[in-house]
């Protein structure tokens, strides 16, 4: 059973936010042992051989997505606490989730 409150837009925009900044997290680790591999140049060139698989790329995509969703979030979060309440937080979280769709949409296509 689903609450009242958990049914609003703006719960979801922010359990995107916050699943985002969870998964965001939990790539760095990863991120930071691929730029260790810069030290020893083979591993590197290895790596970034595997890079270019589709599946790779599919990952950047998502990678790109997650980012623009919390910057999206965040962005929508600042408004909120800086500026006057409005009755349009509806359109702002629809606006943010497309900006944020959008970019991972554009990377996709140039990536291909």
């Amino acid at each position: 059973m689903i609450r009242a409150h958990r049914n609003h837009p703006g719960y979801w925009a922010f359990a995107l936010h916050r699943l985002s900044g969870v998964l965001l997290a939990l790539f760095l680790p990863a991120h930071f042992l691929v730029l260790g591999l810069a030290v020893e140049e083979a591993a590197l060139d290895s790596f970034l051989s595997w890079s270019d698989a589709p599946l790779a790329k599919l990952a950047e995509g998502g990678l790109v997505v997650l980012l623009a969703v919390h910057l999206t979030g965040g962005m929508r979060l600042l408004a909120l606490e800086f500026l006057p309440w409005s009755d349009h937080q509806k359109s702002l979280i629809a606006l943010a989730t497309g900006l944020a769709l959008a970019a991972g949409g554009l990377f996709l296509l140039s990536a291909g």
